[in-house]
C-alpha cells in the first residue's frame, strides 16, 4: 500500500476524469491521499475532495506564492477550517524566493502567522521551501513548531537531518527519479526511513519514464523505487515504512 502525503486533485487538469481517477486509486494500491490547499478556496476544495472520498484527507493553508492577497480574515477562515474532522495539516506554507509571486516581507509575516496557528492547534504543517533554505529553517526553529514535513524535499543531507532532529520527516516525489538528482537520492539513503514520506505533488513532478506528463498517485510506484535503490532495501520495505509515516505524522488511525 501506499500514502500520497502531497497532492492537488483540486487543479483544473484534473476536471475531465477527477472522479473515475480519484474512487479508483484504492484499487491501484493507493491507500490514502493529503490534498493540500494553496489558498482558502483551495482549501475548502480540498476539504470537499476529503468529504467525499474516505480515502483523502486535507490540508488547509495558504502557499507563499499566494499570501501577497491574504488578509487576517483568511486566518481566521483557516483556523475554521481547520476544525474539520478530516484536516490533517495546515499547508502548504513557506518561503519562496525563486519565482518571488509575492513579496518577501508578506511571505515572512504570513508564514510566521500560519506556523503560529499550527502551533496553537497542535496540527502538523506542509513546509514548502525554495531557495529560503536557511530562513525557512531558522523560522520554523523560532516558532516552535516540531511537528511537519518538508514537502519535496530539494535541500542537502545535513539539513534534512536537522529537521529530523526536530522532530519532522522528509518527503520525496517524483524529482528522486531524475538523471541528475543526485543530491535528493543522496538525502533519500541518509534520512532514518522511519522519518521518510513519498508524495506525488501532483499533477506536477512526474516521475521517470512520465517526466513532462500529469502526474497521480498510481504513479508512486516509481518514487518508491529510486528510494529503495539508494537505501538498498526492497520496495515492500519502502512502501510499508512510508505508508506507516504518514498515518503517524497525520494521526489518520
Amino acid at each position: 500500500m501506499y500514502f500520497d502525503s502531497h497532492a492537488h486533485y483540486d487543479n483544473p487538469q484534473y476536471d475531465e476524469d477527477r472522479e473515475i481517477l480519484l474512487s479508483g486509486l484504492p484499487a491501484s494500491g493507493v491507500a490514502g491521499v493529503i490534498n493540500v490547499g494553496f489558498d482558502v478556496v483551495s482549501s475548502k476544495k480540498a476539504i470537499a475532495l476529503a468529504e467525499t472520498y474516505p480515502h483523502i484527507y486535507a490540508a488547509v493553508g495558504v502557499h507563499p506564492h499566494d499570501v501577497k492577497d491574504m488578509t487576517e480574515d483568511d486566518l481566521l477562515e483557516l483556523k475554521f477550517l481547520s476544525e474539520h474532522p478530516k484536516v490533517v495539516a495546515i499547508g502548504e506554507i513557506g518561503l519562496d524566493f525563486h519565482y518571488d509571486h509575492s513579496p518577501r516581507d508578506l511571505q515572512r509575516y504570513w508564514f510566521a502567522k500560519q506556523l503560529e496557528l499550527a502551533k496553537s492547534l497542535d496540527i502538523p504543517v506542509a513546509i514548502h521551501s525554495r531557495e529560503a533554505s536557511k530562513e525557512v529553517f531558522d523560522t520554523i526553529v523560532e516558532s516552535g513548531v516540531t511537528k511537519g514535513v518538508l514537502h519535496c524535499y530539494s535541500g542537502h543531507l545535513p539539513m534534512a537531518l536537522d529537521y529530523v532532529k526536530m522532530g519532522f520527516y522528509i518527503s520525496l516525489s517524483g524529482t528522486v527519479t531524475y538523471k541528475n538528482a543526485n543530491k535528493t537520492r543522496e538525502v533519500a539513503e541518509g534520512v532514518p526511513l522511519n522519518r521518510l514520506l513519498i508524495e506525488t505533488d501532483c499533477p506536477y513532478l512526474s516521475p521517470v519514464p512520465f517526466r513532462g506528463k500529469r502526474n497521480d498517485s498510481t504513479k508512486l510506484p516509481h518514487i518508491v523505487d529510486a528510494i529503495a535503490e539508494a537505501k538498498g532495501l526492497s520496495h515492500k520495505e519502502i512502501a510499508k515504512a512510508t505508508y506507516e509515516n504518514t498515518r503517524n505524522l497525520f494521526g489518520i488511525s
